[in-house]
């Protein structure tokens, strides 16, 4: 059977999706970009990842976040990307803002993790090859790394843009005082820091605790928030308990040990707020991210069409 070719949707501008200037930069975001972190990978079907795609992309998602590690296996979730690229989305390159990151571990031996020049720069090659593409729009140092000097992981950052390689730097969860380095840094070196991705949610407010969000604002970096429903406890699969078929019941990622009685009653209440605005309590979740100050984006994940239809409908 020949697989039809992919037209993507003419009106796919005009199906509700928002869009949000990053920081002080050209760069306009959808306020809700699609993460690959699960359910890519190679153990997961090339179709549902290809169905997935086509209606965040027909529906004004433009934005499509990786990493090298991404999967499982590592790297699966890149080339996922790519054959999707090469097969369905060429033609719209120039439309989308891909980026993925380094920093956590990707290959064995001392230069297949952190924040050296050498892993940095060998595994954006890498990613390049997996997805199919010449550059990234957003190349992220992923993590903060205590041991290799500062000066070293951001001027290889610097270098990876002049190279052509990636057209925008960012940051993911470094604490506030290397951030603000980073941003004096790149700032200085004329390649300025476009964005900071942090967990933030209902339940995880720590980089508006922190200072990051204020520091972004200040500073005019943009900030995306990535685990906007907390694995799932932001949505009605926790509210009666455990489910045995969920993360939680396989101790994948969430431990049982988290739904305390405390936070089921919470959870609840934020869910029986929701159902007063008409609304889920995941868009609930979502909506209140979009809400806060500072916010660019929200990075949503999905293991089908129809989940990510609902996430979608923070949009209405």
């Amino acid at each position: 059977m020949i697989e039809e070719i992919y037209k993507a949707d003419e009106k796919r501008y005009d199906n509700g999706m928002r869009f949000r200037r990053c920081g002080r930069s050209g760069v306009l975001l959808p306020e809700v970009s699609l993460g690959f972190w699960h359910n890519f990978g190679a153990v997961d079907t090339l179709q549902r990842s290809r169905d997935i795609m086509r209606y965040a992309f027909d529906h004004g998602v433009t934005h499509f976040d990786l990493a090298n590690n991404y999967g499982p296996p590592y790297g699966s979730a890149e080339e996922t990307f790519g054959t999707l690229m090469k097969s369905d989305f060429m033609p719209y390159r120039d439309e989308m803002f891909i980026s993925t990151k380094a920093g956590y571990d990707m290959w064995p031996g001392p230069y297949g993790n952190w924040g050296s020049r050498k892993y940095l720069m060998a595994s954006l090659n890498q990613s390049l090859r997996r997805m199919n593409i010449e550059y990234v729009d957003l190349f992220y140092s992923h993590r903060f790394d205590p041991e290799t000097p500062l000066e070293e992981t951001l001027q290889a950052m610097v270098d990876i843009v002049r190279q052509g390689k990636a057209l925008y730097l960012g940051i993911s969860r470094w604490p506030l005082e290397a951030t603000n380095f980073a941003i004096r840094y790149l700032a200085a070196h004329d390649t300025p820091l476009l964005i900071y991705q942090g967990k933030l949610n209902m339940l995880n407010r720590e980089p508006m605790e922190e200072g990051i969000l204020d520091l972004c604002q200040n500073c005019g970096v943009g900030f995306i928030s990535f685990s906007p429903l907390a694995q799932g406890l932001l949505t009605n699969r926790y509210l009666n308990g455990v489910p045995t078929d969920s993360r939680m019941a396989k101790e994948h990622f969430l431990k049982k040990s988290a739904l305390t009685e405390e936070l089921l009653c919470q959870l609840q209440a934020w869910n029986s707020e929701a159902q007063e605005a008409g609304m889920t309590l995941a868009e609930k979740a979502l909506k209140w991210i979009l809400d806060t100050q500072g916010v660019t984006s929200v990075l949503i994940g999905a293991s089908s069409v129809e989940q990510l239809q609902t996430n979608l409908r923070v949009m209405r």
